[in-house]
């Protein structure tokens, strides 16, 4: 795991900083499943970049017409979220931009290099999940006093619905967005669960 990111860097200054990195028989099924079901249910299927996610983003939204907000968040997969969390920096701008280039070549690398396991392992204990509050076993200390390995389905399902804003989507007290998108997430987990593929990479 990386020593420390640019993110947490920057939080530590406003928030403290909050984390514990655990390894990947420390992480609960239910959470791995949680973050595949909402984040990125093309995982196992794309080498880095989910390129029919990209064209959908890419295309006009018709005048007055409102924006569902998916689960997944949008065209970042769960390799481009490490690739920019651990190597990069957050931000939108200017600064969004520049950092394209760069976040396609570790992308590319992180793919090639770790494969999906270690990716989503990397993913679960780097990614902001409150304030200060960095990856699953910090989460799950801060708002169920319990290590990540014991978080229910529901649990952990409410802590991946605070993705891709934990700044703003609060766990506890638990924001209108958390209370509607957790149940989908769980729907979601659901409907996934008999994917061979799916359980062969989280059990």
């Amino acid at each position: 795991m990386p020593p420390i990111t640019i993110t947490q860097i920057g939080d530590s200054f406003s928030y403290g900083l909050h984390r514990d990195y655990v390894g990947w028989n420390e992480i609960s099924y239910n959470v791995k499943l949680a973050a595949i079901a909402s984040e990125d249910q093309a995982f196992l299927d794309h080498s880095g970049f989910d390129w029919d996610a990209i064209e959908k983003s890419l295309k006009p939204k018709k005048k007055g017409k409102k924006t569902k907000i998916p689960l997944g968040g949008g065209a970042s997969t769960l390799t481009q979220q490490v690739a920019k969390n651990v190597f990069l920096w957050q931000g939108g701008g200017i600064t969004r931009y520049i950092r394209k280039v760069p976040e396609m070549y570790f992308t590319k690398m992180i793919e090639w290099l770790w494969g999906k396991k270690r990716i989503l392992e990397v993913y679960l204990n780097v990614i902001e999940m409150g304030p200060g509050i960095f990856g699953i076993e910090a989460a799950a200390q801060k708002y169920f006093g319990k290590s990540a390995k014991n978080l229910t389905r529901s649990e952990a399902a409410m802590i991946i619905a605070c993705l891709p804003n934990p700044k703003r989507f609060s766990v506890k007290p638990i924001s209108s967005r958390v209370a509607w998108r957790y149940p989908q997430i769980l729907r979601e987990m659901n409907n996934i669960e008999d994917d061979d593929d799916v359980l062969a990479l989280i059990k």
